[in-house]
């Protein structure tokens, strides 16, 4: 019998969780270290007591960046067995969090299935589930209601939620000060702003804060501080509305470590590049180094089918700035639902952009496998290649569609292949091509 009820309380108590032993492994870390992370806020560690396949991660300072994917129905797209292919394919290329944002009819019976198979964390956005999981409109939905579906997807097994607390009447005033182009484009954060202009009531979120954290330390549910104000294109990043929100969530913050429940804040969408290291800076500064989830940022608005690599780009500028978890963004973002291959575009862009913050970072063994890749091809040894590769069955692919006639080569080059007749002069052999021409 457990003598805690969450990670936090534990690491406050000097405990060292099962959970943490198994994440302290995989991040090449002393347990009582991160442990002391745990405690402090600076590391999150999202395992609901529900959840009974999570193979446990941490998220936050000094380990290493992970990945979120995305994915559930909506009214257009209902085929639940379409989107638990692409859970399949979550797990297969190694994302550690898997968000289900279903916003049509009853979700729960997916839910449960994905939380019963998945061994990657599973988050969620109740306020998408809020209209079909009670069969009420917008309007006439309360604040208990809201504080019932938390409760319900807490139950289910759901290991951190984002929860749009930020925005508060205070938020919404700076915001309506201060004009934008695209206003507010989180979908959870509109559909409260209207519940709050309709009614002319506080954000229940905020208003009811802590019956919100009493519900999430029962089950161990990280909270995910969700941005309602996130900036939704270049121009209406780092404004007033982005900022007065990103106060609120940091004096949030320090109340869910109060009751100890773990924190994650989520960040901007939107954003030049020369604005992401501040803002991460920002970001951490302002609340307290908790975890950072960040939402691309993309770095331009006019690339729609090629957002992953827009995504990519800030991804990789916000985690080697400090970002400690990635969402990520597909080819589809803007345009419609994601199919497989879009899914599968997303997270290989995401993890790229991961790893190469983990390098930038000094992440320890980051570097480890790069350094097998090198070693690979500077004997030329493709099967090696395609086994540390990412994608090792599209690096194949590409490799066997136009096949040299030398293996020791590849069908750019040829024979004059810098690394084959390099090899072959400090081997003490004679380079020739006429001859083999």
């Amino acid at each position: 019998m457990r003598n805690y009820k969450t990670q936090m309380e534990a690491a406050k108590k000097g405990i060292i969780t099962p959970e943490m032993k198994i994440v302290a492994e995989k991040e090449y870390m002393e347990p009582e270290k991160l442990r002391e992370l745990v405690a402090e806020g600076v590391v999150a560690i999202p395992c609901n007591i529900n959840h009974k396949s999570l193979s446990a991660e941490g998220i936050g300072m000094g380990l290493r960046t992970k990945i979120n994917v995305n994915l559930g129905i909506s009214g257009d797209c209902k085929d639940y067995s379409v989107e638990m292919q692409k859970v399949d394919m979550a797990i297969k290329f190694g994302a550690e969090a898997i968000m289900d944002l279903s916003n049509y009819g009853k979700t729960n019976t997916f839910r449960r299935e994905l939380i019963e198979k998945s061994p990657a964390m599973i988050g969620t956005v109740p306020m998408y589930d809020a209209i079909g999981y009670l069969e009420k409109d917008l309007l006439d939905i309360t604040a208990q209601d809201f504080l019932r579906v938390v409760r319900a997807h807490a139950e289910e097994g759901v290991d951190f939620m984002t929860i749009h607390a930020g925005i508060n009447k205070r938020a919404v005033e700076a915001f309506m000060r201060d004009k934008r182009k695209m206003n507010i484009v989180s979908r959870g954060g509109s559909l409260l702003f209207a519940w709050m202009m309709m009614t002319g009531n506080e954000n229940p979120f905020y208003e009811y804060y802590d019956d919100v954290l009493e519900i999430l330390r029962e089950y161990d549910v990280t909270i995910s501080l969700g941005d309602a104000l996130r900036p939704g294109c270049i121009d209406d990043s780092t404004d007033a509305g982005q900022i007065s929100e990103l106060i609120e969530l940091g004096a949030l913050t320090k109340r869910a470590w109060d009751k100890d429940v773990q924190v994650m804040v989520e960040g901007p969408g939107h954003m030049a590049m020369n604005e992401i290291e501040a803002n991460m800076k920002l970001q951490k500064r302002l609340c307290h180094n908790a975890p950072f989830y960040v939402l691309g940022p993309l770095v331009t608005d006019i690339a729609p089918g090629y957002d992953h690599i827009t995504s990519a780009i800030g991804g990789a500028i916000a985690a080697a700035s400090g970002a400690d978890f990635l969402c990520y963004v597909t080819p589809a973002e803007h345009l419609r639902l994601p199919d497989l291959n879009d899914v599968k575009e997303g997270i290989i862009a995401s993890r790229i952009a991961a790893h190469a913050a983990d390098i930038a970072k000094g992440v320890p063994h980051a570097r480890d496998i790069d350094n097998k890749m090198a070693e690979a091809r500077h004997k030329v040894d493709w099967d090696e290649m395609f086994k540390v590769a990412i994608d090792p069955e599209k690096a194949r692919d590409y490799f066997e569609s136009t096949p040299p006639a030398d293996r020791h080569t590849c069908s750019m080059c040829g024979k004059m292949c810098a690394v084959r007749t390099t090899n072959m002069i400090l081997e003490g052999k004679k380079v020739e091509f006429c001859t083999e021409l």
